[in-house]
């Protein structure tokens, strides 16, 4: 979680919604933080993120919408997508020096029939209309002009959001004040339009769609790997774009992944594979592994249907390896071998051997397959 309150003051930074980067805050964690600082309080939110979730920042929006005090949003860095949808919910908006502010169509990854593509449409369809009026009760416009922003996905410094109703004001910095701040760690190339100095941002300091420490990290990115030593210093030139990225490769070859998650038995995890951008190679190991790990929890529930079904899933989301898998499956039979123990009264003479159909032979079983296929 990223929100700290201090005070009168609420500091949002991050991605908004639960996701697998390092930094990130929720609907939850928000209304926890005006809770602390009071329900008729006024109150200052300090805003830096490059968005997330849509429907979650629908959620925070809400939840600042309905504080009783007086709402100030000072955008510090970045608001972009989702976390600009938050932004409109402030009394009096304000954009710091520097600053950007990003509206655009909210975007979805849909797997299955024809029938299910088009529920997705629908869905993201009054997505887009719902932020349109969260954009147009701000700005005064017509939600036809905002969805025509939104479409072009716009970018704007805080002269253009004042200028487009997005905004109410710019930050008057006083002379020796601290260095403007700077966006949130964010993978900007998933936008359509960022500006290239994002994009270059986003390469020098490998701020792509980062999985929690314990999963595989995606390969560097050809646009990584040819990238020129640059420093972060204003005005410094940013480094060139190529022609192709890890965002468009990944969705050239989103077809071919997700029938390789389908023949792999692991359609669910089509979605993660490509929002991290990986390549065609890098999916196959993935799968593979994931396969290994459905194959030890489907031996484990042989003897105790007791392990949910989504075990697997679960520690797959969570960026565990097959040997973290088969770990916790181990310890998880031989709690059940104790506690079955226990409760039967069964004398040390009388316990299964191996060979007779017990959890050693399950264990001895899963340890061989393990070292099989490792």
């Amino acid at each position: 979680m990223t929100v700290l309150v201090n005070g009168s003051e609420i500091v949002l930074s991050g991605t908004v919604g639960d996701l697998y980067w390092d930094e990130c805050f929720t609907a939850s964690d928000v209304i926890l933080a005006l809770a602390q600082v009071g329900r008729g309080q006024d109150v200052i939110i300090r805003l830096n993120s490059g968005g997330g979730i849509a429907t979650e920042g629908a959620a925070i929006h809400s939840a600042i919408a309905a504080h009783g005090g007086r709402k100030t949003i000072v955008i510090e860095g970045i608001a972009a997508s989702a976390a600009s949808v938050i932004a409109m919910a402030g009394d009096d908006v304000v954009m710091s020096p520097g600053a950007l502010m990003m509206v655009h169509d909210p975007s979805g990854f849909t797997f299955g029939t024809v029938d299910d593509h088009e529920k997705q449409i629908t869905a993201l369809t009054a997505l887009a209309t719902a932020m349109a009026g969260i954009y147009a009760e701000k700005t005064g416009k017509g939600v036809d002009e905002v969805r025509a922003d939104m479409r072009a996905e716009i970018w704007m410094t805080p002269e253009e959001a004042v200028s487009g109703g997005y905004a109410d004001r710019v930050l008057t910095r006083a002379s020796g004040a601290d260095p403007e701040p700077q966006p949130t760690a964010f993978d900007y190339r998933l936008f359509e339009h960022p500006p290239e100095r994002l994009v270059a941002l986003s390469d020098r300091r490998a701020w792509t769609n980062r999985a929690r420490p314990t999963a595989a990290a995606p390969a560097a990115s050809p646009r990584q790997q040819e990238k020129p030593m640059a420093n972060d210093k204003a005005g410094s030139e940013p480094a060139p774009k190529p022609e192709t990225s890890s965002t468009t490769i990944a969705r050239a070859d989103a077809a071919e992944v997700a029938k390789l998650c389908v023949d792999g038995g692991v359609p669910a995890l089509a979605a993660t594979l490509l929002a991290e951008g990986v390549t065609v190679a890098q999916a196959k190991e993935r799968i593979g592994i994931a396969g290994q790990i459905n194959d030890r929890v489907a031996l484990a529930r042989r003897k105790d249907s007791s392990i949910p079904a989504d075990f697997g899933t679960k520690m797959l989301a969570d960026g565990k390896s097959v040997e973290h898998v088969v770990t916790a499956l181990l310890d998880k039979l031989a709690a059940n071998e104790e506690q079955t123990s226990i409760a039967s009264h069964v004398p040390a003479t009388e316990a299964p051997q191996a060979g007779a159909g017990g959890s050693v032979d399950l264990v001895a079983d899963m340890k061989r397959r393990h070292g099989a296929q490792a």
